[in-house]
C-alpha cells in the first residue's frame, strides 16, 4: 500500500529531485484547513498511482527553504516533479476527479 511520505529541506533533493519516477509534492501546513481536505485525496491517489507517481508532503512551516525556492505563496500547492524539474503546479483544494485529470494531463 503506497502512502505519501514526508520530505524536508534536507532530503528534498534526494527523495524528490533524484527520484526515478515523477513525484507529486503537497506543500501544506498543519493550520491550513484546505490542506486537510486535500490530504485524504492525496492518500487515495498514492494508492491508485503506486509505481507510476510517488506522493510526498512538505510542511511549509518547518521547511521554509524549499517552499521559498519553489515560490510557494498559497497552500495547498501541489507540484509535480519529473526528472528533477517541476512540470506542473496546482494551487488550492480541488475535488479528486479534477486533481486526477490535472495529474494525468501532466504525465
Amino acid at each position: 500500500m503506497a502512502r505519501p511520505f514526508a520530505v524536508t529541506d534536507s532530503d528534498f533533493s534526494e527523495k524528490v529531485l533524484e527520484s526515478d519516477i515523477p513525484v507529486l509534492v503537497d506543500f501544506w501546513a498543519e493550520w491550513c484547513v484546505p490542506c486537510r481536505l486535500v490530504e485524504p485525496i492525496i492518500e487515495e491517489l498514492a494508492e491508485e498511482y503506486d509505481g507510476v507517481v510517488k506522493f510526498a508532503r512538505l510542511d511549509v512551516d518547518s521547511n521554509p527553504q524549499t517552499s521559498v525556492q519553489y515560490g510557494i505563496r498559497s497552500i495547498p500547492s501541489l507540484i509535480l516533479f519529473r526528472d528533477g524539474k517541476p512540470v506542473s503546479q496546482i494551487i488550492g483544494a480541488m475535488p479528486k476527479l479534477a486533481l486526477k485529470s490535472r495529474l494525468d494531463s501532466s504525465l
